[in-house]
């Protein structure tokens, strides 16, 4: 008996052993993959593209190609494919950082373009915020390409920031200003400054650097138009700018503001500005995909989708004369909102097509509902803007009740309002009728969210031209940098 229980802990301990050494053999193996070296393309990317939609995962993409076929007429179960979802490298890429599963627009940046990992909020530098990174527009400026940086939020915000800075703080606006400004770099275009004087609006203004700098600052949509090949460098702010010096959105530039600049013509522009023999790196951000998200805004954040789609076609006409030499990869940073396509009271339907009733995003109702707050309006007259801007015109009694009590605290200032843990679940930081809206018209459409905030989805990688093999299969947003310095033939 004694031998039988001496054997079978000895044939225990041999097992364990072989499972421990299999476990070590797959992780050996797994990091050695990860720290082999990305094979270089047969052809140099000459002219790269790469495009950001913050906030914007598989979830936000397979959306905005069901509400494209709804832009359509069409009451099939289809979609109207992107021009980018067809492109015939997909990878599938993590966004974890130093500190957490779900990280914010800096950190996600960081490892992208240097290929570090670091901490939330910190630009192009190490978890300690004393070292520095090398970003790969710093490697593709001294291997000879032309520089561009593209927003539709505001050009010192995280994700264009770590394009060009390095900073200890995302929030530290205006030394991230000083950077671009004396970055060297050749083109910038979209949203404007947050702080152009500095917090306290007491330091030099950066436009005003930029034109010392040698910067052509276009004033006027007519002026940018009028930029010719061989200028710059170019500091194209949109002449129309919203919330927090950012471009409009695109459901509001397309309703209210269509004479305003589109993300498209910027890059059209862009390329217009950088087109040389030497070859440029472009970064292209459809940044307010990840604001709408936030806000549970989900029309808003799909037509922006749609927006920088236009935008990647005006890459696509480009490729077309350089299909040799061009390269265009389009991404995410992290997810935003925990979208859903699917809502408990729906159930295996979705009613899209609801979504179309949406005229304008949830900031720009903001400005409605503010006016209402100052001429203390009826509930009545709130009811009636939803049921115009969303198309809220069969509610539920609860979903009314719901309308009700959001307005009643919209009525409240911001500053006064105590909000208990339920409503905090209800409207997050934003306008409670706002929030209640969109909400009620997801729902219905059947949509759903789990967060105000980011989340650890991981995201698809599409790449088409020159390399694009190379942005195929599973890994870390890390590795980005380097299949874009493989790819590019950069030295480090």
């Amino acid at each position: 008996m004694r031998i039988k229980k001496t054997l079978a802990v000895v044939l225990g301990i041999l097992l364990l052993a072989t499972s421990v050494l299999s476990v070590l053999f797959v992780i050996s193996a797994f990091d050695a993959q990860r720290d082999a070296p990305v094979a270089a393309s047969n052809n140099t990317a000459k002219y790269v593209f790469v495009f950001i939609g913050d906030g914007m995962s598989a979830t936000q993409v397979h959306s905005a190609e069901i509400l494209a076929r709804k832009l359509d007429g069409s009451d099939k179960i289809d979609l109207k494919r992107l021009d980018f979802t067809q492109f015939p490298s997909v990878g599938y890429m993590t966004t974890y950082d130093a500190e957490s599963f779900i990280p914010d627009s800096a950190s996600a940046a960081t490892a992208m373009f240097t290929g570090n990992a670091t901490l939330g909020g910190v630009v192009n530098m190490d978890i300690t915020k004393t070292q520095e990174h090398t970003i790969i527009s710093e490697l593709a400026k001294a291997a000879g390409y032309k520089i561009g940086v593209i927003t539709t939020v505001s050009i010192d915000h995280a994700t264009p920031a770590c394009f060009y800075a390095k900073q200890a703080s995302r929030s530290d606006y205006y030394n991230i200003g000083l950077q671009l400004v004396n970055s060297g770099f050749d083109f910038f275009g979209g949203g404007g400054f947050v702080y152009p004087e500095g917090k306290e609006g007491n330091q030099e203004n950066l436009t005003e650097i930029a034109k010392k700098n040698g910067f052509a600052v276009p004033a006027t949509k007519e002026e940018f138009l009028a930029l010719g090949a061989g200028t710059g460098p170019v500091l194209a702010i949109n002449p129309v700018l919203f919330d927090d010096s950012a471009m409009l959105y695109e459901i509001d530039r397309v309703n209210h503001e269509p004479d305003s600049l589109s993300l498209a013509q910027i890059v059209e522009k862009g390329i217009e500005m950088l087109d040389n023999d030497g070859g440029f790196l472009m970064m292209v951000e459809g940044g307010k995909v990840d604001w709408a998200c936030h806000a549970n805004d989900a029309a808003a954040a799909i037509h922006d989708i749609l927006a920088m789609n236009d935008a990647v076609k005006a890459a696509l006409a480009f490729a077309e004369k350089h299909p040799d030499d061009t390269l265009i990869v389009v991404t995410g940073d992290h997810e935003t909102g925990g979208m859903s396509i699917g809502y408990a009271t729906t159930g295996y339907i979705t009613y899209f097509d609801k979504l179309l009733g949406q005229t304008m995003s949830y900031v720009k109702f903001d400005e409605l509902i503010a006016g209402m707050r100052e001429e203390g309006a009826s509930f009545d007259k709130a009811l009636a803007a939803a049921d115009k801007h969303f198309g809220l015109d069969a509610l539920t009694e609860r979903e009314t009740q719901l309308l009700k009590d959001a307005y009643a605290l919209s009525l409240q200032p911001a500053g006064e309002r105590e909000l208990d843990e339920g409503q905090q679940l209800l409207y997050g930081t934003y306008e409670p009728f706002s929030v209640a809206c969109t909400h009620i018209l997801n729902n219905k459409a059947g949509v759903g969210w789990s967060s105000y905030v980011h989340t650890g989805a991981p995201l698809p990688v599409f790449a088409k031209g020159a390399g694009a093999e190379a942005f195929a299969g599973s890994y870390h947003n890390t590795d980005l940098f380097d299949k874009l310095v493989a790819t590019m033939g950069l030295s480090q």
